[in-house]
């Protein structure tokens, strides 16, 4: 769930009436881990434009996010089409997958994400964005990038407060990392991890209605975390399931996004859900 949200700047700022919403990103905007491919993915963004709709119900909404894209490509697919749409809200949320490739390099993958920043805001837009949490809370074997998340969140910070950009902070909750939130594959959020982005993000834009009830803990658990072998057992069935064809396309110099285009390309009415 790489956009699960903490403190944020920007937060409790006058609400505004939007009319035109566009999210850009890669799968967790896509809603990867919210529905599926047969019945359609809902996903944060979908959500967050539906609490929008609430205060602005002439609100448009176009989402240009996949599965699978790097910052550099979100930048070069999205953004065009994004300022033609002409938004005066727009998100963008990406970075964790070129977290996870070998040759990362946090000053360009920050700078395409900046480069939208001043593009988007320069053209009058609301833009907010997120930080990422440590993945090595859910994922104990992702603790090599750990640095590189801290590098990153940094210059998000950075380049948000040089272009008044929303930042959603992450990873300041023990919320955040209860596996109650995520989909199987600890690398997406779940509906209920979804609904907090949109609810976190709802909160920082100073939303009518929206508040912190979304970084409350969820009620205890029944079941005790496994442990022992059992643990074990536990993390080589993901590693089977998830991380073995994710290295497998890594290797083969394939994407998850490979032939997929963007769920909702135009502006369009939301429907309320």
């Amino acid at each position: 769930m790489s956009e699960a949200s903490g403190s944020t700047e920007g937060a409790g700022a006058p609400a505004t009436a939007y009319r035109r919403y566009v999210a850009l990103g890669d799968s967790q905007t896509e809603g990867v881990g919210d529905g599926d491919d047969t019945r359609g993915l809902r996903g944060w963004a979908d959500r967050l434009a539906e609490l929008v709709a609430r205060s602005s119900p002439e609100l448009r909404y176009a989402n240009l996010a996949v599965r699978g894209r790097l910052a550099g490509q979100v930048r070069a697919e999205q953004l065009g089409p994004a300022l033609a749409l002409e938004p005066d809200l727009a998100t963008v949320v990406a970075g964790v997958n070129d977290l996870l490739r070998p040759r990362f390099d946090a000053d360009e993958t920050a700078g395409h994400l900046e480069a939208m920043f001043v593009a988007l805001t320069g053209q009058g837009a609301r833009v907010a964005t997120l930080t990422f949490p440590d993945l090595t809370r859910m994922i104990p074997a992702a603790r090599p990038v750990a640095p590189r998340i801290a590098a990153m969140n940094e210059r998000i910070r950075e380049a948000g407060r040089r272009h008044g950009v929303t930042v959603v902070e992450t990873g300041h909750h023990p919320v955040v990392t209860d596996p109650r939130l995520w989909s199987r594959d600890r690398l997406h959020a779940g509906p209920l991890g979804h609904a907090r982005i949109a609810a976190a993000v709802a909160e920082a834009l100073g939303l009518p209605g929206s508040d912190d009830s979304w970084a409350r803990p969820l009620p205890p658990r029944g079941v005790r975390p496994a442990t022992g072998l059992l643990a074990v057992g536990v993390e080589v069935a993901w590693a089977g399931t998830f991380l073995g064809p994710w290295l497998g396309r890594r290797l083969r110099g394939r994407s998850s996004g490979d032939g997929r285009t963007a769920k909702r390309p135009e502006l369009s009415p939301v429907t309320p859900v």
